[in-house]
């Protein structure tokens, strides 16, 4: 037991190196106005006031409508592949997923960049189109090609927690339902999809988080134009240098995540059904 406790050590070191210290400093600069310097720091609420300016606001409604746009479209196309999946034989499964989860092995300003070639006005997409006799289309530093990119990124973060959830469904529960005169849709709803549910909020939740915290790809792909909350905290720290401001987006993104892990703590897998 003593043996156990000492191989913990390296690990509370990192986490308070790397989580709590960096959480701790988040906090101190979103409720100060000294700049950089701590020791003219003094307590102010100036930098969640200016949260409210109408330009950082956009930014905020942005993030969460393009969060909601890119989790919807995660769903609509991971869950029938997660669904699709678990009806291959158990030995093809991992398969499967593996096949699934081998874009992630790839950088992602790698991805991100493909994106780029496939969606500029000369990509593959346009001369696709020329091929086939159709007009070009302008996709890239939209909306659109963020989405696109968000999606592609985050596919698999919607696919494994549902496929996880289904995976361990006993499939004597749809034939005690088709016995008890439930049809396909039926069966579906009140017994496939209400077991996956807690791999759905894990999925939809991770995914959320993810898509409104981005910068790389909405800076990428949005040639600079499509601003999320990632950008904006990035453009604090980096370039403008108010890392108070920073912070009190940090901060606020911060409690948004822990209040979603909070919540997913609740779900109790015994219970999905």
């Amino acid at each position: 037991m003593k043996h156990f406790k000492g191989m913990t050590i390296p690990y509370i070191f990192w986490a308070f190196a790397f989580i709590v210290a960096p959480f701790i400093l988040i906090i101190i600069y979103a409720f100060t106005d000294g700049g950089l310097s701590l020791t003219d720091a003094s307590f102010s609420l100036d930098s969640f006031r200016d949260i409210i300016d109408p330009l950082y606001a956009t930014v905020f409604m942005r993030s969460f409508e393009t969060g909601i746009i890119t989790t919807g479209l995660c769903f609509f196309i991971g869950y029938p592949m997660a669904y699709f999946i678990t009806k291959f034989d158990e030995k093809m499964q991992p398969v499967l997923i593996l096949l699934t989860t081998i874009p992630m092995w790839i950088n992602l300003l790698l991805r991100t960049y493909a994106w780029i070639g496939i969606l500029s006005d000369n990509g593959i997409l346009n001369s696709a189109l020329k091929a086939f006799g159709l007009p070009a289309v302008s996709v890239m530093y939209t909306g659109i090609a963020v989405n696109i990119g968000l999606v592609c990124n985050f596919l698999p973060f919607m696919i494994l927690p549902i496929y996880t959830s289904l995976s361990k469904m006993d499939p004597s529960l749809l034939e005690a339902a088709y016995d008890l005169g439930a049809n396909k849709i039926q069966a579906f709803v009140r017994v496939v999809f209400k077991y996956s549910i807690p791999g759905v909020l894990n999925g939809v939740i991770l995914t959320f988080l993810m898509a409104i915290s981005a910068f790389v790809i909405p800076k990428l792909l949005g040639g600079g134009q499509y601003t999320l909350l990632g950008n904006l905290i990035e453009n604090q720290f980096i370039s403008v240098g108010n890392w108070n401001f920073g912070s009190a987006i940090s901060f606020i993104l911060a409690i948004v995540i822990l209040f979603t892990i909070s919540f997913l703590k609740k779900i109790d897998p015994d219970d999905e059904v």
